[in-house]
């Protein structure tokens, strides 16, 4: 009872309006200080990896960097034959509004399609790659005024910077639409738990200023490690599954404690007894999951660190939440019901009880398999969920690419009629070369060879440029491809430009560095370079798992079976991911169009979010049976009383999760949409399957062996039998 967790909520309890107080401040001030420094966005070169990401960096030196581009196509409002005259006229207004534009970099001359439908226009932009997005407005606006002054022509824009903008408007209004669904869906769960619209609205509230808080405070963070524009996203996420569930572990606790004490103590003393005990849990399975995603730093990838960064963040001020705002909050509402109640009682009425924290019949009924027959329990929920693991065979990896995104972004149609009107422009490759500039020559005659067998080759169209940069020193040859970005001939093309081109030209060059960058280049490169970083992250990720089990139970058995547990939840629900996701049968059912792979960053975000969000249950299941344990209550009964009184929470605590992660499948980005689904599907199997067959089927059968080497345990099992009013004011039926 003198733990650092106690002594912060039993301070909080004696002064709670100090602590609700201090905790709006700190609020506050996170926001204050987030709004002052502002976010620190990634720039493009944080995103570099790989070869292409090497070629790229070659090119940016040498100023020789493909920037930003903007589409602008001009065709007949009418879908007929176009105008050439009056086309060509509306593309010279077009080109001198444009290049008057500061953000503006050059316009090239018209094109005219091979159809002679369209005429495309294309507008480059100054600066970053990342930061093109920001300055489309200004080009769309003039489109639009060029539109206004030729009415019978219809003008379209697409390009990188609108198609991103188009794709972060998606994520918000998509965003708008996950809170709709989750935050409802959560108050009518928290409802159904507590019977009180108070106490149902102390976790989302308390989530919901933890969300605020985490956002002000990443903003400042990012200024250490930049944000990939996925931080407030994952904080949403994150937050609001975990900022509820700690709450409701700790607020369910203060409750049983209540409705056993029968009015015998204070809600301050209820409120230390809490901390005592779910307040630790809540500490540890924080710090776990913390410990768990600061993994993902060691995959060197700008977007995982974000990712991490986010999560690390809610996480760490949803733990503080419910250790300092919680029990005041608590102490208060208690002292109150305790009023209420002294009134009830002055006027002769009966004193509502409050709602204890039993397991139920279905608890019973679900775990009567584990406890009669846990060996053929363990067996049979081990062979089905490896049943699941085995789609895994067929996982197939790729980077989400533009060709991805959703159509109902107006910026994506008009991409793909740019790519069907101008085949040849689809892709582009562009090798890099770099060298001592005395052997500028041999670099342009090498270059100009790859051209030409490029240009015998029907992979390529056989349009290519040469640039030279101003120092002599690097050279760039930008070949074009006639086939989308996610298709086998692109990935051919720039296998053939990496293992054959490239070696027999510039590869013969002494002291020469080369690479090939483009959207192709960064799509293959991009799982390549996550992959070689995936045995270090699962390996230090199991390792923590281990390390943060045996803390929190003393026990190296216990460490070893949370490992493998965890593996296998998160193995069979990325085996439901890829079953799902991977083909076409559940298109229709979940709005999606599947694109026969699993995006890159999926699983590995997956296994570590997972690993550390099944310490919430591995924590605060173990600790109530490690209680009994520990007052004397022999193994198999402490394994069976523990699940059991844990029964509520942990079942209102999954359906609090698996909502707000079901709620992203309904998002249009399919990354996303996978993120969601699979992160239901893992809370569910982990919370109905793993918890209430597998662990405590393994644990009957491990018997006191568990434990070990803990001998804390050890001694109270083989102490006599305590009698009742000896024991701690604690759950040990």
């Amino acid at each position: 009872m003198n733990s650092l967790t106690v002594r912060v909520a039993r301070w909080s309890a004696r002064h709670p309006w100090r602590a609700i107080v201090g905790w709006l401040v700190f609020v506050a001030l996170c926001l204050g200080a987030g709004s002052v420094v502002g976010i620190n966005s990634a720039k493009t070169a944080d995103y570099r990896v790989g070869e292409a990401g090497r070629a790229e960096t070659l090119a940016a030196e040498a100023r020789l960097e493909r920037r930003s581009a903007e589409q602008v196509l001009i065709s007949s409002r009418s879908g007929g034959a176009l105008d050439q005259g009056t086309a060509r006229a509306a593309a010279e207004d077009l080109t001198d509004r444009m290049r008057r534009l500061p953000e503006v970099a050059g316009v090239a001359d018209p094109l005219l399609s091979g159809d002679r439908r369209t005429l495309m226009v294309e507008v480059t932009l100054k600066g970053e790659e990342r930061d093109a997005k920001d300055k489309v407005d200004a080009l769309l606006a003039q489109t639009a005024a060029v539109q206004k002054s030729h009415p019978g022509l219809l003008l379209e824009e697409t390009g990188s910077p609108s198609v991103s903008k188009g794709v972060d408007r998606q994520r918000s209004d998509d965003l708008a639409l996950s809170e709709a669904i989750t935050l409802p869906v959560t108050l009518l769960t928290l409802l159904v738990v507590f019977g009180s619209v108070t106490m149902a609205g102390v976790p989302l509230l308390l989530a919901l200023s933890s969300i605020a808080a985490a956002v002000g405070l990443s903003m400042v963070v990012s200024h250490v490690s930049p944000d990939a524009g996925v931080g407030t996203n994952v904080i949403l996420m994150i937050g609001l599954a975990v900022g509820v569930d700690y709450t409701l572990f700790h607020l369910k606790r203060e409750r049983e404690e209540r409705a056993r004490s029968g009015g015998r103590l204070s809600s301050e003393a209820l409120v230390e007894l809490a901390a005592a005990t779910s307040g630790r849990a809540v500490v540890v399975s924080g710090l776990a999951v913390v410990a768990s995603t600061a993994t993902l730093y060691l995959a060197s990838d700008v977007i995982f660190s974000s990712l991490a960064t986010g999560t690390i963040v809610v996480v760490l001020v949803a733990v503080a939440s419910s250790l300092t705002a919680l029990p005041a909050l608590l102490v208060t509402l208690g002292r109150r019901a305790e009023r209420r109640a002294s009134r009830r009682a002055e006027r002769g009425k009966p004193v509502r009880r409050v709602r204890g924290q039993g397991g139920g019949r279905m608890w019973d009924a679900l775990l009567r398999p584990a406890a009669r027959h846990p060996l053929a329990t363990l067996c049979v929920s081990v062979v089905a969920l490896l049943a699941l693991v085995l789609p895994l065979a067929g996982l197939k990896i790729t980077e989400m690419s533009r060709d991805t995104h959703s159509r109902e972004i107006p910026a994506m149609q008009v991409y793909d009629r740019l790519n069907e009107a101008f085949p040849e422009q689809r892709v582009t490759h562009q090798v890099v070369v770099r060298a001592d500039a005395s052997r500028s020559a041999e670099v342009t005659a090498a270059l100009r060879e790859v051209a030409r067998r490029a240009e015998a080759d029907p992979l390529f169209t056989g349009a290519s440029w040469i640039r030279t940069s101003a120092d002599d020193r690097t050279g760039t040859l930008e070949l074009k491809v006639p086939y989308l970005g996610n298709s086998e001939e692109a990935y051919d093309s720039l296998d053939r430009l990496r293992d054959d081109f490239l070696p027999a030209t510039v590869g013969r060059i002494s002291g020469a560095e080369y690479g090939v960058s483009g959207d192709v280049a960064r799509y293959a490169d991009y799982p390549a370079h996550q992959n070689g970083k995936l045995p270090l992250v699962l390996g230090a990720l199991l390792l923590v798992t281990f390390a943060m089990t045996v803390y929190a139970f003393r026990s190296v058995v216990l460490g070893l079976l949370g490992v493998a547990l965890n593996l296998l939840s998160a193995a069979a629900a990325l085996g439901l991911l890829v079953l799902v996701f991977q083909g076409t049968w559940a298109e229709g059912l979940l709005g999606f169009e599947s694109t026969g792979s699993i995006g890159s960053r999926v699983p590995l975000f997956l296994f570590v979010i997972l690993f550390g969000l099944s310490m919430d249950y591995q924590v605060f299941v173990v600790s109530r049976i490690r209680e009994a344990a520990l007052a004397g209550v022999p193994t198999r009964q402490a394994v069976l009383d523990g699940i059991r009184s844990s029964a509520s929470v942990v079942t209102s605590a999954a359906v609090v999760m698996t909502t707000v992660f079901a709620s992203f499948v309904f998002l249009h980005i399919i990354e996303m949409k996978q993120i969601g689904f699979v992160l239901a599907a893992a809370v569910l199997i982990d919370a109905f399957v793993v918890r209430v067959m597998v662990l405590p089927a393994a644990m009957l059968l491990l018997g006191e062996s568990t434990w070990w080497p803990s001998r804390a345990v050890r001694r109270a099992l083989a102490a006599p039998e305590k009698t009742p009013s000896s024991r701690p004011a604690v759950d040990v039926r």
